[in-house]
């Protein structure tokens, strides 16, 4: 979901400027007037106000005590993966204690009579056999229902994404794909396949200690110092050091970084921005290993499964506002329930805190002291656009992943490109754009200032380039704005030190977030949860 400088005019060769400038601005040209009416919707961003509390502070004093065996503060996924491994392996004594009046976090999802959609995250890669955990994960969901003779997993065909899967939107066309080969000159091309060819040699690489150069989760990645020094970089600098300038290319990396870490690549460490590339490579025996599992509301699907034997121990509204070591052992957990504005005090044995690493250092009452680290949030914002009938254009089939090249947006996801044999018409477009021009501070500000009418026309705007009938097919374009929707890989934070040290434990208080990877995946979250729940029973 973030920004390149080649996403302009100056990233692009006259030739091409000149064609994509005549199909936007007949695109443009095309939708004026077209809007008479106000679209219905609205800004449905998660509750920042809520969150916003513990910077002023002023929680009474509790008037209740309860006490369990595990408090589990925050349900994301991390918290969610907590609470159903305590739950499978008998330790049922837990509260978990969500802000939100749903669980899910960066997996959160809606729906209306259309379709169902995702509020974030909207698919998972294959996993390749380091991601012991979610295997087993997917195997328990039925998404694996069985192997083939050389032992590799047979997925689920209604949650592998339909081809086809990605298209990006060209010079005036569709093409197959997302690397933007159609009107590429010779030394595009060669460009491009120089650094297929350099990642296909990363997938392949082992470091001095036997380790996958890149893999997920992590913490199972080569630590082979040669591969670490990446992380001192960033990936435009990697990109400079290997000589390549071909502006497709730039694009191409420059999507990536936006699309999984919510920044451009000069902000963002090359460990990372390879790791991307190199360590999506899952094995199947009935898809391709670049595909993934999608679902019309996303991730949403996993986080329904996730919470469906949780049961009334999940806490919703809830904000925790201190965590703090009791003098008799234990752990005190002070939490603000907004549907009663009180403050509840629980007492727990152990306690895993499954928030955004600056959010754990605002409650937990240890941390709070500590020096700055080096930590940045990208803001993003994600529409839901309900549309009468699906957009199509010149070139290439209407995708499950639509792409414009040379847009500041990410384009969208179509949400009912997985039903099979049925009309597809009316849908709902999933439309993302990382929010990364400026200063993340001063994006959130912009952002959270826009009006829904403002966001309104400047996602059709973007819709506008490729689909210049979008006006006219548009019911109800609903908004979401997530302040801090990811944790950013800059250059130092992967490898650096401060990282690993995130997930030490203080005393019986432990901590499980895709934050103490610098990946904001599922995978990540997921494998952290399983990994303190399984430590604790």
């Amino acid at each position: 979901m973030p920004q390149r400088s080649t996403d302009g005019p100056d990233g692009l060769t006259r030739r091409a400027f000149l064609g994509t400038v005549a199909g936007a601005g007949a695109a443009v040209l095309a939708g004026c007037g077209q809007r008479s009416r106000a679209i219905a919707g609205a800004v449905v961003h998660p509750n920042a106000a809520r969150g916003h509390r513990l910077r002023t502070g002023g929680f009474p004093a509790a008037t209740e005590t309860l006490r369990c065996d595990v408090a589990i503060v925050g349900g994301g996924i991390a918290g969610l993966a907590v609470a159903r491994e305590l739950d499978r392996r008998g330790r049922k004594d837990f509260q978990l204690l969500e802000l939100e009046d749903e669980v899910g976090g960066n997996s959160s999802f809606g729906g209306n009579a259309v379709s169902g959609y995702p509020w974030g995250a909207h698919y998972v890669t294959l996993p390749t056999e380091d991601a012991a955990e979610v295997l087993e994960l997917y195997r328990e969901l039925g998404l694996i229902v069985g192997e083939d003779e050389q032992r590799r997993p047979i997925y689920a065909e209604e949650a592998v994404v339909i081809d086809p899967a990605e298209r990006l939107y060209v010079l005036g066309r569709w093409q197959e794909g997302l690397t933007p080969r159609y009107g590429a000159l010779d030394n595009d091309l060669r460009e491009i396949q120089e650094f297929a060819a350099r990642i296909d040699a990363f997938k392949r690489q082992r470091g001095s200690d036997g380790l996958r150069a890149f893999t997920i989760p992590v913490e199972r990645s080569s630590r082979d110092p040669e591969l670490l020094a990446l992380d001192r970089l960033s990936m435009a600098e990697w990109m400079r050091q290997q000589g390549w300038k071909s502006e497709r290319l730039q694009w191409h990396v420059g999507y990536a970084c936006r699309d999984d870490f919510g920044a451009n690549p000069d902000h963002v460490s090359a460990w990372a921005g390879l790791h991307y590339f190199a360590a999506r490579d899952g094995i199947a025996a009935n898809a391709e290993s670049d595909l993934v599992l999608t679902w019309p509301e996303g991730n949403g699907w996993l986080v329904r499964q996730l919470r469906a034997p949780l049961g009334d121990r999940v806490r919703r509204g809830s904000l925790t506002w201190n965590v703090a070591p009791r003098a008799d052992g234990g752990v005190a957990v002070d939490v603000f329930e907004f549907g009663r504005e009180r403050s509840v005090r629980i007492e727990a044995k152990q306690a895993v805190v499954c928030v955004p690493r600056f959010i754990a250092r605002r409650i937990v009452e240890p941390l709070r002291a500590l020096p700055p680290e080096p930590l940045e949030y990208g803001p993003w914002v994600v529409a839901n656009v309900t549309v009468d009938r699906l957009p199509r254009g010149l070139g290439a089939a209407p995708a499950w992943d639509n792409v414009f090249y040379a847009s500041r947006s990410l384009g969208y996801v179509n949400a009912r490109h997985q039903e099979v044999g049925q009309r597809r018409d009316p849908t709902v477009l999933t439309w993302y754009q990382a929010l990364c021009d400026g200063p993340p501070a001063a994006e959130r500000e912009k952002a959270f200032a826009t009006t829904h009418a403002q966001w309104c026309e400047h996602i059709l705007a973007d819709l506008r380039r490729v689909h210049p009938e979008i006006d006219a097919t548009v019911r109800q374009i609903d908004v979401c704005v997530w302040g801090h929707g990811m944790i950013r890989p800059v250059p130092g934070l992967m490898w650096g030190g401060a990282r690993e040290r995130f997930a030490h434990p203080i005393g019986d208080i432990h901590f499980a977030h895709s934050d103490l990877s610098g990946l904001s995946i599922f995978e990540e979250a997921y494998t952290r949860g399983v990994q303190v729940a399984r430590a604790l029973a």
